[in-house]
């Protein structure tokens, strides 16, 4: 049976997620206008600072992570005051800031792998799509900081080791390490003091109503009522009910129905299968059913949001 945090997470695995490494020298000063929906961002070594068009600039020190949240550029540099060297597009493509294609790489850029005093910076972008995944981005703010763990990070220094071998499977292995990034950065970031952790992270920590999350979470097509949550608590429907919605901010059938119908979305998004066998595979008994809630919820019709999406990907 997953936690609400697993379930709510297992949907952003960064498939495809663009990885870059660069080892730079000041002064050095990278723009970023690739309209990616998340980009993480740490240092393997050395320091940095981000500055997003709005917003203060805030510095990386090693072993710290930055998610930038939202397609609006920003910037990386060794200080905020270095104007951009360079520009990366949404296309990938790497010019000076007048527009000119950079060829045969920057001069603040060079070879090599991790030396002792290298500055070295680890770019990742995401393509997170779905209802899913914008749950928890919607958590976010435009740019996360996560300081460095007191005792460090296995998966950095994983990744680390990782970007140093040319062995046969190595992008298979660093795809897998960038989703674990992904995820315990996120995690970190809602467990840090000074960070306002959505209500359904939060609540997760509740004997009770974590246990009636996991179980939503777990099982979405089971038919659950107030009572059968409360019964497995072991509370009263009542003192159920008023703890479930203090905490989450929903009453528990308004959070099921939430759930099932972000659920549903993605399916008609993703898979081939008819809206009858999503509707059944979310808890709904008919296709009937899972539109009439679809629509109120939404206010779209499960048809019309799949055509939506695939007229998007078409595009």
């Amino acid at each position: 049976m997953a936690d609400a945090l697993t379930s709510l997470l297992r949907d952003i695995r960064p498939a495809g997620a663009l990885f870059d490494q660069s080892i730079v020298s000041p002064p050095w000063s990278l723009r970023f206008a690739e309209k990616a929906p998340l980009t993480l961002l740490t240092m393997l070594s050395g320091e940095a600072w981000v500055s997003p068009d709005r917003g203060d600039a805030v510095v990386l020190s090693t072993g710290d992570v930055a998610l930038v949240l939202g397609t609006e550029p920003f910037t990386i540099a060794d200080d905020p005051a270095t104007p951009p060297l360079a520009v990366v597009d949404a296309s990938g493509s790497c010019t000076t800031p007048d527009g000119v294609e950079v060829t045969g790489g920057l001069p603040m850029c060079r070879p090599g792998g991790l030396t002792g005093g290298s500055t070295v910076l680890l770019k990742v972008t995401y393509q997170v799509s779905g209802q899913v995944g914008q749950r928890v981005l919607g958590a976010l703010p435009r740019l996360a900081h996560i300081p460095a763990l007191p005792g460090g990070c296995p998966t950095l220094d994983m990744i680390s080791s990782e970007i140093l071998e040319d062995s046969p499977g190595q992008e298979a292995i660093l795809d897998r390490l960038l989703d674990l990034l992904l995820i315990s950065s996120l995690r970190e970031w809602f467990k840090l003091p000074t960070t306002d952790a959505p209500a359904w992270y939060r609540a997760h920590g509740d004997p009770v109503v974590g246990s009636a999350l996991r179980s939503i979470h777990g099982d979405p097509a089971h038919a659950w009522t107030v009572a059968r949550l409360a019964a497995q608590a072991g509370i009263s429907r009542a003192a159920f009910a008023q703890r479930f919605t203090g905490l989450v901010g929903r009453p528990p059938m308004a959070y099921l129905t939430e759930w099932r119908i972000c659920l549903a979305a993605d399916l008609l998004a993703d898979s081939e299968a008819t809206v009858d066998a999503i509707a059944r595979q979310v808890g709904y008994s008919s296709s009937y059913a899972l539109s009439v809630a679809f629509k109120r919820t939404l206010g779209i019709r499960p048809t019309e949001h799949r055509d939506r999406c695939r007229g998007r990907a078409a595009a």
